[in-house]
């Protein structure tokens, strides 16, 4: 009797366990910086962890993985890309570039770093979504100009998702950042988040169908 009825429990439950089953969390990796590494901050707090947090409040399973590497330039992304990027992942936001401008480096080097990574990304099969970055004043407009239009240009380009600039709404505000003046508080991720959320979604969204 007791086998009758555990029976008939496995066949009542087992349709939900199946469609549990069908919804596997996207396989996101965020591939970045100190922006994104979460430098200052606890892990919880980071970039990377709060984005997964908000995804899933609006009913999108993530496995994400915070591949955000402090100092790192596009081209040292470029350079791990293949081991930070593992077999199985699904989705790639992109958050490079800031410590380029900080330095000054050639916008030509940043340009070829950032479509490098793109190229092989999309030829794995990947999905590929740009943050962009904003160069300091300091450097002069002509660098800006050029800078600043990466971004744009390799949205277009490849046809990928941008948005335009990570530290929209959070840059230059002091109860925004750390001392350094750079660092988001976790206040500031929080305003990252929420900005950047309806475009993360709409990014994540037609993987699953949705």
């Amino acid at each position: 009797m007791h086998i009758l009825v555990l029976m008939l429990a496995l066949m009542t439950v087992g349709p939900a366990f199946a469609g549990a089953d069908d919804v596997k969390p996207i396989k996101l990796v965020v591939l970045g910086d100190s922006l994104s590494a979460g430098l200052g901050l606890s892990a919880s707090d980071a970039f990377p962890a709060k984005l997964q947090k908000a995804l899933q409040a609006q009913g999108l399973p993530i496995d994400l993985t915070n591949a955000g590497v402090s100092g790192d330039t596009s081209s040292g992304g470029r350079d791990r890309l293949d081991w930070s990027v593992p077999d199985g992942t699904e989705a790639v936001i992109v958050e490079l570039g800031a410590n380029d401008a900080l330095r000054g480096i050639d916008p030509a080097v940043t340009r070829k770093a950032l479509t490098e990574i793109v190229t092989r990304l999309k030829a794995r099969g990947i999905a590929v979504m740009l943050c962009g970055m904003l160069a300091p004043p300091n450097y002069g407009s002509d660098y800006a100009a050029k800078f600043n239009a990466i971004y744009p240009d390799l949205a277009k380009e490849f046809g990928v998702p941008l948005y335009p600039f990570f530290l929209d709404g959070v840059a230059a505000d002091p109860k925004l950042n750390q001392a350094d003046g750079i660092h988001p508080t976790a206040a500031g991720v929080d305003i990252i988040v929420s900005q950047m959320l309806p475009t993360a979604e709409a990014f994540l969204r037609p993987l699953r169908g949705q």
